[in-house]
């Protein structure tokens, strides 16, 4: 905890870096927020999403989002708005996928993505995290209290802006996978804070001669094997993915990389930092006094 101020500003000033950006350059957002074109094709035989998009590139169809549907014969194509549109830009696609003529694709269906769902969909997305954020102030402000609660909420924050503001400086693509991956984290995230918080008050029912900066650092040192294990086995997983699971997951599995990173971090660092400058200390977990049989023997006076 002696480190928790220089953090503090290390973590305010990415922040505030990322939401600069957020406000100034905005995101990259992908076809289900911006709207588009999406086209179904079926093919005699399994195909390559990655040579599917690299001929459509060759083909002048810029920034499509390919990916298997079902089969690895069928395959969904998702565009940004092209100048043509309709059953031409089906067509058109058609003719650009035909790169191997032992390998014909037939056009199953060609659909349209208009600006205004894709509003609502960036809408109701705020929506459902700033949901998510308010429900679980107030189950740790239950289970706990309310100084954990707030600390908890200006934790996930953290979480949620680093994310989203490392996409946004970045210019990656923001899609509904991002978010979806954002959405995992706050979850994680939260759950690594309350076996942070659940030691935190153990320790001061038990150690009753130690401040609270010091049952804080033992909290941590206590959990920090157990949170690193467990992070450990999940960074393994989402490697797999990253490098593994193609295009359709990369995206989403380089956001869930970088919010473990920072949901650790914001466990130890942010969460408890918090709850400490707020004044935490023995009477907020102290019902009652001690009975005198129960009562250490340091702590009776002479």
């Amino acid at each position: 905890m002696r480190f928790r101020k220089p953090m503090a500003i290390i973590s305010l000033l990415v922040v505030l870096a990322g939401v600069v950006s957020i406000f100034t350059k905005g995101l990259n957002l992908g076809l289900d927020f911006t709207g588009g074109t999406s086209v179904e094709l079926a093919y005699a035989k399994p195909v390559e999403q990655l040579a599917v998009q690299e001929a459509l590139e060759k083909a002048g169809i810029k920034d499509t989002v390919v990916q298997h549907l079902g089969t690895a014969t069928h395959v969904l194509i998702r565009m940004p708005p092209q100048e043509k549109a309709g059953g031409e830009i089906g067509q058109r696609v058609l003719k650009a996928a035909q790169f191997d003529t032992q390998n014909p694709a037939t056009l199953r269906q060609v659909d349209s993505v208009g600006s205004q769902v894709g509003s609502e969909l960036y809408t109701q997305s705020l929506l459902a995290v700033g949901l998510s954020l308010f429900l679980m102030m107030v189950y740790v402000a239950v289970r706990f209290r309310f100084k954990f609660a707030v600390g908890a909420v200006i934790s996930l924050t953290h979480d949620t802006l680093f994310v989203v503001g490392i996409f946004s400086i970045m210019g990656w693509p923001f899609d509904l996978t991002v978010l979806a991956a954002v959405l995992a984290l706050i979850g994680y995230s939260l759950n690594d804070t309350i076996v942070v918080f659940d030691r935190v008050r153990e320790n001061f029912r038990r150690l009753r001669r130690a401040d609270p900066v010091e049952i804080v650092d033992i909290s941590l040192t206590e959990t920090l094997r157990r949170t690193i294990m467990t992070v450990a086995t999940v960074v393994v997983v989402v490697v797999a993915l990253l490098f593994l699971g193609g295009p359709a997951l990369y995206w989403f599995s380089l956001a869930l990389l970088v919010g473990l990173f920072a949901g650790t971090y914001s466990s130890i660092y942010i969460a408890t930092a918090y709850a400490l400058a707020m004044g935490l200390n023995r009477e907020d977990f102290v019902i009652s006094k001690p009975k005198e049989e129960f009562v250490e023997e340091g702590d009776i006076q002479p």
